[in-house]
């Protein structure tokens, strides 16, 4: 019996920035599911509306460009959701100037600030952040909001928040079985078949039948192709920069 076509391929990575848009701002449903399990401890968010649906072509090949999902929820809290696999030296700036510009961004001249609603930050990241102690090496999720230093049970609520799950982290640690688990399964095991197969929990049985969907198709592989070339050559391009620094150091 011949092969199915999306059997013929290798499934194509969900730590993919242009993979993970696709999959996500595709399916508002998932998204919403996605955002929940992240933050199991939180009230559960009932719809979300996607704001950049589309991606641009330069923003495949465009320098030092993540692609993200944004979205808001039917309370008006916005969510600015991305994956990540190298580590640049002020992404935490980076995710920072972008959370604050969307908290300012959603009022109009002369409304209240009463209005204002959070603006969350979910960050998946395929690589160690926090590794300094043995505790932070211990942790792999993380959230940041407006505390104060020396009481940090007084706080300024959560209109700004970053959540931060380390990838690698948080599959060595072996999570509790449920939800969040099987989501990090996913993104850490999605080529191996076994593993996926234990796999239970609906939104990320959906979420392997998207990788399977755009792995069969010639031009989403194509441009998954397209954005990694960048990203390489962006990495590649910085290296290079860095070495041609230090031999001007040493030949001065």
């Amino acid at each position: 019996m011949p092969a199915t076509r999306s059997a013929m391929h290798t499934l194509l990575a969900p730590t993919n920035d242009y993979v993970f848009k696709r999959i996500f701002a595709e399916a508002p449903d998932m998204l919403r599911a996605l955002i929940n399990d992240l933050r199991p401890d939180l009230p559960d968010i009932t719809s979300v509306h996607i704001l950049n649906p589309s991606i641009k072509p330069i923003e495949l090949t465009g320098k030092c460009i993540i692609l993200d999902v944004l979205a808001r929820d039917a309370e008006g809290h916005c969510y600015n959701v991305e994956v990540q696999v190298r580590r640049y030296g002020a992404w935490h700036k980076r995710g920072l100037f972008y959370l604050a510009r969307t908290l300012g961004g959603q009022l109009k001249a002369g409304e209240d600030y009463q209005e204002l609603r959070a603006s969350v930050g979910l960050h998946l990241l395929d690589f160690d952040l926090f590794t300094a102690t043995e505790q932070q090496r211990r942790q792999a999720l993380w959230r940041f909001e407006m505390r104060d230093e020396t009481q940090p049970q007084v706080t300024l609520g959560n209109i700004l928040q970053m959540n931060l799950i380390e990838l690698n982290k948080a599959d060595r640690l072996g999570l509790t079985p449920g939800p969040l688990r099987a989501w990090i399964t996913f993104f850490k095991h999605w080529q191996e078949e076994h593993t996926m197969a234990a796999v239970t929990h609906e939104p990320v049985l959906q979420a392997m039948d998207s990788i399977r969907e755009l792995s069969a198709d010639e031009e989403t592989r194509r441009l998954a192709f397209v954005r990694e070339r960048a990203l390489h050559d962006e990495v590649s391009l910085l290296n290079e920069a860095k070495r041609e620094g230090r031999a001007e150091v040493r030949a001065a």
